[in-house]
């Protein structure tokens, strides 16, 4: 068997991209993760450390749909389009693959497939193209929003993990998340200087998506990882809560609160003063947000 392919060859029943994606030129490949050395017992005690690792890999395998969405939207900008399509989408599609293999590698009991199939059936009806922002500029600040969140995510993943082969696996993750941001926060600043928004626009776009980042992508991912993994019927947001208790446990000790505030206060665009006084306090703010 090649190493790429899948372990579990069967079709499932529903339509996301079941292989891994032929990776941009000169980015890794699943092939340079070595799967063969993962470690379960390092991973004994640890359940939420694998909820956050299964939990990633439903949503970036889902990424097609954000990107046919921002394709859309963004109709007309070739080179933003051509960026999202043959870059970004890739990328994040192969995140997913790799952490799916991962979790079948160091958690063969949990039913990745039933797991997943569930939790595409009630995602992708929530991936609508008139959710986004309102204007391109303020939605490029919210996907500026959106790979902080990544960022920091996998940032955590590779802080905590006692797994050789998942901090390898998130290191590389977090790497490119950070560069998605980068190229984000080019575009947006392109369409900012066509739209001339307002700081208290922006301020208020940020603000609008820090609040979503934890609700629905979060609830539902968790949702399907908690109930295929304890044979569960019902998930309310009761079990949400006592989910996210865990891991907020497991995550504030590690959680990157300076490089997180910085990336969330870029699209503001404020002076040096003025950032070096806000990052301390917007990092304040996220420790609470942890602890609560």
């Amino acid at each position: 068997m090649n190493p790429t392919d899948d372990p579990n060859p069967e079709t499932p029943s529903f339509h996301a991209p079941i292989d891994p994606p032929h990776p941009p030129e000169g980015h890794w490949t699943l092939d340079d993760i070595d799967y063969a050395a993962v470690d379960p017992r390092r991973l004994d005690g640890e359940p939420a450390l694998l909820y956050l690792v299964a939990g990633a890999s439903f949503v970036e395998i889902a990424s097609d749909l954000y990107t046919r969405n921002l394709i859309e939207y963004f109709d007309g900008d070739d080179e933003l389009q051509d960026w999202l399509s043959s870059r970004w989408e890739r990328e994040e599609v192969q995140h997913g693959h790799a952490l799916r293999r991962y979790v079948r590698a160091a958690w063969p009991a949990f039913d990745w497939d039933g797991a997943f199939a569930a939790f595409y059936a009630d995602y992708s009806p929530l991936c609508k193209t008139e959710l986004l922002g309102p204007t391109r500029a303020l939605e490029l600040a919210a996907r500026c929003v959106v790979e902080t969140g990544t960022a920091s995510y996998y940032t955590v993943i590779e802080r905590v993990s006692p797994e050789p082969v998942l901090t390898d696996l998130a290191g590389r993750i977090r790497a490119d998340e950070v560069r998605h941001y980068k190229y984000f926060y080019r575009y947006f600043r392109r369409y900012n200087e066509r739209e001339s928004l307002s700081r208290p626009q922006v301020f208020r776009t940020l603000a609008s998506r820090l609040r979503e980042v934890d609700d629905e992508d979060a609830y539902v991912a968790f949702k399907h990882v908690i109930t295929a993994a304890h044979g569960i019927e019902r998930f309310g947001r009761r079990d949400y809560r006592a989910s996210r208790r865990l891991v907020m446990n497991l995550a504030r000790p590690h959680y990157p609160y300076r490089m997180a505030a910085k990336m969330i206060l870029k699209p503001l665009s404020l002076n040096r003063y003025v950032q070096r006084a806000a990052v301390p306090l917007l990092s304040v703010g996220a420790r609470y947000l942890l602890a609560h």
